[in-house]
């Protein structure tokens, strides 16, 4: 217990810097907020014995202090203009304020730390930087929006996250090419209100959860250790790859259910060319998670006989079955709801 209680201290602050930037009234608590969340993030990051972890907490650090420097120098300058002058510059601010919120979350043209980042660190803290760190600077870019800006920043990361997953062997990589798609997704929904956003990260964090319990209980960092599941059992195979469809947004699978929604309000604003790159390049990310799951299926490799019996946990065996059942009933569930009201 004390061993892991310097764990439980810097998550509690994670939590509260997060919850501080989302209630705050005034831009410089937001910025308090944030640093709050970085400084809490960045011990957890850290292990003595792993360099890469060490690496990748620095670059992190040395990213998001980049972002909190600028959006303080903005914040203490706007603070000194009257009221005319941030009328006149609006759309700049707005534009400049985005550009360093999107930098913190990792979005596209502003991904470049964001997979580097993931590579070192484990599977609990990437799944913390996949979901919780990206709260708060979502919430706050809806309060500035530029649709031009935005709108094309959307478009980009859809794009370069499809097409750069494409050569990827690590998992951890394709995690995060993954996760830039789905913020160009989750952010198409901020374009008309938060709930469309909410539903839509609620969905992804569950998915992004059933996935990494599995890599994590069973230490899976490679395509090629993927493979060796071929001697081991198929539901444990299928606990992976079902979640992974889901993820792509695959019909039937629950996760298809959000991107449902985005589709629906685009085509309602008449947002039709960008929701069309969005489909064709989504179709490009799920090709990747099918290259997986046929790979590991259908692929026979008898050379390897890695024993995985040490690794496995019946307790996360047991909450990734739920989250299997969900992923596979989840939108037939929801679409007799719908039908019943």
């Amino acid at each position: 217990m004390l061993k892991n209680s310097y764990k439980m201290l810097f998550l509690s602050m994670l939590f509260l810097g997060t919850i501080l930037s989302i209630c705050s009234s005034s831009w410089f608590s937001v910025w308090m907020g944030l640093e709050i969340n970085l400084l809490s993030f960045i011990p957890l990051m850290m292990k003595t014995n792993n360099l890469y972890s060490s690496e990748s907490s620095l670059k992190y650090f040395l990213t998001q202090a980049l972002a909190s420097s600028i959006l303080l120098f903005i914040i203490i300058y706007l603070s000194l203009l009257n009221l005319n002058l941030l009328i006149k510059f609006n759309s700049t601010i707005n534009m400049i304020f985005m550009s360093i919120l999107m930098l913190k979350i990792g979005m596209t043209p502003f991904h470049f730390w964001f997979p580097i980042v993931m590579e070192g660190l484990n599977w609990i803290n990437n799944l913390i930087l996949m979901t919780w760190q990206k709260i708060a600077p979502m919430i706050l870019i809806s309060y500035c929006l530029n649709f031009t800006f935005f709108s094309l920043s959307i478009i980009l990361s859809i794009i370069v996250s499809s097409i750069n997953g494409l050569n990827q062997t690590s998992l951890r990589k394709i995690m995060a090419y993954s996760s830039i798609n789905h913020l160009g997704w989750m952010l198409a929904g901020i374009l008309n209100n938060q709930n469309i956003w909410i539903i839509y990260f609620l969905f992804y964090s569950f998915l992004s959860i059933s996935i990494i319990l599995i890599f994590n209980n069973f230490k899976i960092f490679n395509l090629n250790q993927i493979f060796s599941f071929l001697n081991f059992k198929n539901l444990i195979k299928t606990m992976i790859f079902f979640p992974f469809l889901s993820l792509g947004g695959l019909p039937p699978f629950i996760g298809f259910f959000p991107k449902w929604i985005i589709i629906e309000f685009l085509i309602s604003i008449n947002y039709f060319f960008m929701l069309f790159l969005m489909i064709y390049f989504t179709l490009i990310t799920l090709y990747f998670y099918l290259r997986i799951s046929y790979s590991s299926f259908l692929l026979n490799y008898n050379e390897m006989n890695w024993n995985f019996s040490n690794y496995l946990n019946y307790s996360n065996f047991f909450l990734s079955s739920i989250f299997l059942y969900f992923n596979i009933f989840g939108l037939i569930f929801i679409n007799m709801i719908f039908f019943i009201l």
